[in-house]
């Protein structure tokens, strides 16, 4: 349908890709009552302990009290879990891996319900550099189900590594010398249950159920007689491809915020009477250091269609110099991981 607007020259609405977990984090963390700053901070301080350690328990690790970084260990490897309503960026891996250092550790896990686009592999090679094994894993929305994680049944899943190459135009105009293609070119998934046989020995005869093991996704079901069956429903990588989108010059717009200048702890302007406190507030703008994602191409799969485009469409740029293409995959858990690919045009 957008495809067809932008032809005919009618205007369309981009897409929006939702993490609705971010809402239940939010929740969570929610502190009300009439509380001075200082009490809401100690309240939320307390909220903030108590999910990583509900975290820490889904994850099946042990608590490190003595440590003021790390926040447990699991089979010989420290486990840091992220800031709860960001994403992981790169300063706080680069402080991850510092801290490793410090302490001699060489293996450590990164839990976070977000991690910055474009964060990886990169920062994965500058580890192994330094020596340390670090694996990111996403902390899934079941973490808020109890009964999930008394089974031990919530899934922390690895990340997701996407490949795309650009695909130049052989013609020899000017035109054909400013454009290119993306081809996305590989998905690799290193996602693991591991629990294929307790819900085989769980299953109700008759009945079927499907998870993940190895990086693959199988169908496990029982017969009547008792018998299991295991069936492989990925056959080859694009199977895990649900949506990709394209961003062919993703530097051009940097995320820009506004920030209060004039405010304390919760909106509060610092050395004031509270009747003074409707004193109308100043921003400045602050620059993040990470890019706005502009959707300028995409293919999806839909019930109906389950072909999946892997070469964009031809985009030409409109003078030549190095650009870079932001690709983005949502897999079919729903979990989206970006690349960025070098482009050099004219």
């Amino acid at each position: 349908m957008q495809r067809e607007l932008k032809a005919a020259g009618k205007p369309f609405r981009a897409f929006e890709v939702l993490n609705l977990g971010r809402y239940e984090r939010q929740a969570y963390l929610n502190v009300g009552g009439r509380l001075s700053p200082a009490q809401r901070e100690q309240a939320l301080a307390r909220k903030e302990a108590e999910f990583r350690e509900l975290i820490l328990r889904a994850y099946k690790g042990e608590a490190l009290a003595s440590d003021g970084f790390f926040h447990g260990k699991r089979a010989g490897r420290l486990v840091v879990i992220g800031p709860i309503n960001l994403p992981v960026g790169r300063l706080f891996v680069e402080e991850v891996i510092t801290e490793c250092r410090k302490r001699g550790a060489t293996r450590v896990d990164v839990l976070a319900f977000e991690f910055e686009m474009g964060l990886f592999p990169a920062v994965l090679e500058e580890a192994k550099g330094k020596g340390i094994d670090l694996v990111p894993r996403y902390i899934p929305a079941e973490v808020f189900d109890k009964r999930a994680v008394d089974k031990g049944q919530v899934v922390f899943h690895d990340i997701s590594f996407v490949e795309a190459t650009p695909r130049y135009a052989k013609g020899r105009s000017a035109r054909d010398k400013l454009t290119v293609q993306i081809e996305l070119t590989d998905f690799s998934v290193h996602y693991t249950q591991g629990i294929a046989d307790a819900v085989a020995l769980a299953l109700k005869e008759g009945k079927s159920d499907v998870i993940c093991e190895q990086g693959q996704l199988l169908k496990i079901s029982k017969d009547k007689n008792g018998a299991v069956k295991r069936e492989r429903l990925t056959q080859h990588w694009t199977d895990w491809v649900d949506y990709w989108a394209v961003d062919f010059d993703y530097m051009s717009r940097a995320e820009v915020i506004r920030v209060p200048v004039n405010a304390g702890v919760d909106g509060v302007l610092p050395g004031f009477e509270p009747a003074q406190q409707d004193m109308p507030l100043e921003f400045e703008e602050r620059r993040t250091g990470s890019f706005i994602f502009e959707n300028e191409w995409q293919s999806f799969r839909t019930r109906k269609d389950r072909k999946l485009e892997l070469l964009t469409a031809e985009h030409t740029y409109d003078r030549p110099g190095r650009y870079t293409v932001a690709v983005k995959v949502v897999d079919i858990f729903g979990n989206d991981t970006m690349t960025l690919v070098p482009v050099n045009v004219g």
